[in-house]
């Protein structure tokens, strides 16, 4: 069985074809020794009209604004993509463990999506309804709260928002606000809740604070030096000590917004224990508990939805990514205690989006039926276990954390830390070195962390044991080929390389 999978606007070739677990098609002679996987990017023939990818990439950075991301350290130009697999305008192929940010639960155009979308299309349904009841938005409804935690849906209220998740954000703010009469909020250092103003006052790079910031936990770069659970228990009681000292400067929040895992602050779990202190906390002094979920729901992290490992039933939820099946859609869901607004006090124009409804249906149900949650976290511990042989053998990796397929791995300068660190300090040129040559081998990888240190995997959870084994394969080379080139031949950077490439991991 082959890694990489045809996209679905090839036109068949005269070769077998065989069946993935994700309902995808395979295409043998397009695996790993792939040559236009494995090797260096081929660039084709010159671009003389402008009318192919070159030309593309060119007027992109000629037309769009110094804003655009990923396009500058992913200088390719999908054209296809089924499953894990992207295919370039110029016909290399990539195993994509980016996923939209994490929107993909299913990889691109998986089967049940498709079908979902194109049975609205011929239907004659209207498109485009505001915040109209539908058949298509009831069936979403419906299966959306058949995921949620029990005490939260028997007594749930739903707002459709604009079509991106920090749009979801800012309406979350304004509910609790509405609900309390308070105007503060807690938020967390290295949090991220998106781009528009309110969520960026509240994402852990803001420069114009006006919101209270509390520590985050974290083993590896614990705030308070001690890691662990008892750098948890520290981080609770300075949370707890700030908000009952009266002499604090911080007045009753109208709520405490927090992630389960962060994401963009560098993949950190935050500790089970550390959220249900939380969650006590908060409601022993009526603040609204509002829990990020925007890239860690849908099975991401091995649970449903990553607060669940917890056991913790938050006031707000805020959901956005997978829940739309690859297109744009964004809700939050409340404690109908909480639902305090007047009409139109937030709306969207397009918080209707009939198709990615019914895309995000097909994949709620898809995930909740194949328990593709579990198979995440089963998968993730797999990953994580190979990764930290890798670490074992590589002085650059500083650290290797996640929860399910949601997976961080932290490189670091291991000869510059000074006599005061108690960790080497993070190396954003490594870790975008390691993304390049992840690239020029087919991988497909994101950056993430305080420093853009942190090298990060968010597969698609149809991600089959063969293909994480090629992920793995690939990266394992690209680090090994990055740290050669970036990192001075110390004693300590002298530890064998060349075998932990092929460190065995956890079988698959």
């Amino acid at each position: 069985m082959a890694v990489t999978e045809s996209a679905p606007a090839v036109p068949p070739a005269a070769r077998t074809q065989t069946r993935t677990p994700d309902g995808t098609s395979d295409a043998p002679g397009t695996g790993a020794h792939d040559p236009t996987v494995r090797g260096a990017p081929d660039r084709g023939t010159p671009d003389q009209g402008g009318g192919g990818y070159e030309g593309i990439l060119r007027r992109q950075s000629l037309r769009e604004s110094a804003a655009r991301t990923y396009a500058r350290s992913l200088p390719i130009v999908p054209v296809r993509a089924r499953g894990l697999t992207i295919e370039g305008a110029d016909g290399r192929r990539y195993l994509d463990c980016l996923s939209g940010a994490g929107t993909l639960a299913l990889g691109h155009n998986h089967p049940v999506v498709l079908e979902a979308i194109k049975k609205v299309l011929d239907s004659g349904a209207p498109l485009h309804v505001l915040d109209l009841a539908t058949p298509v938005k009831d069936a979403f409804t419906s299966e959306l709260f058949a995921t949620l935690p029990g005490e939260l849906a028997d007594n749930a209220r739903v707002q459709f928002c604009g079509p991106a998740g920090t749009d979801a954000v800012e309406a979350a703010l304004k509910l609790v606000r509405t609900a309390t009469g308070r105007s503060g909020l807690l938020a967390f250092t290295g949090a991220y809740h998106g781009m528009t103003a309110g969520a960026l006052a509240a994402s852990g790079g803001a420069t114009d604070v006006r919101v209270t910031r509390l520590p985050y936990p974290q083993d590896y770069r614990c705030p308070f030096g001690v890691g662990g659970a008892r750098g948890a228990e520290l981080a609770a009681h300075w949370t707890q000590s700030l908000l009952d000292d009266p002499k604090s400067g911080v007045a009753a929040p109208a709520g405490m917004i927090v992630e389960a895992v962060q994401g963009e602050g560098g993949v950190i779990p935050a500790p089970d224990d550390w959220m249900r202190r939380m969650r006590r906390i908060t409601a022993d002094r009526s603040i609204p508990l509002v829990v990020d979920e925007v890239q860690t729901g849908v099975g991401r992290t091995g649970a449903f939805w990553a607060v669940e490992h917890s056991g913790v039933v938050p006031d707000v939820m805020v959901l956005s990514k997978a829940i739309g099946g690859s297109l744009p859609l964004a809700v939050i869901v409340y404690r109908s205690e909480l639902d305090a607004w007047e009409p139109g006090a937030h709306a969207g124009t397009f918080r209707g989006n009939q198709l990615a409804m019914a895309a995000g249906t097909a994949t709620l149900a898809y995930v909740r039926e194949n328990k593709l949650a579990e198979r995440a976290g089963i998968l993730g511990d797999r990953i994580l276990g190979r990764l930290r042989g890798l670490a074992a053998a590589h002085p650059c990796v500083g650290d290797v954390r996640g929860r399910g397929l949601m997976i961080g791995v932290e490189l670091v300068d291991p000869d510059a830390a000074g006599p005061d660190d108690l960790v080497p300090p993070a190396s954003s040129a490594l870790a975008l070195a390691v993304q390049q040559e992840c690239l020029a081998r087919g991988l497909i990888v994101e950056l993430g962390g305080r420093h853009s240190a942190v090298v990060r995997l968010l597969p698609p959870l149809t991600l089959t044991d063969e293909q994480a084994t090629a992920v793995l394969d690939r990266f394992a080379d690209a680090l090994a080929a990055a740290e050669r080139a970036h990192i001075p031949q110390s004693p300590a950077s002298r530890r064998a390389t060349a075998p932990a490439t092929a460190a065995p991991g956890p079988s698959h």
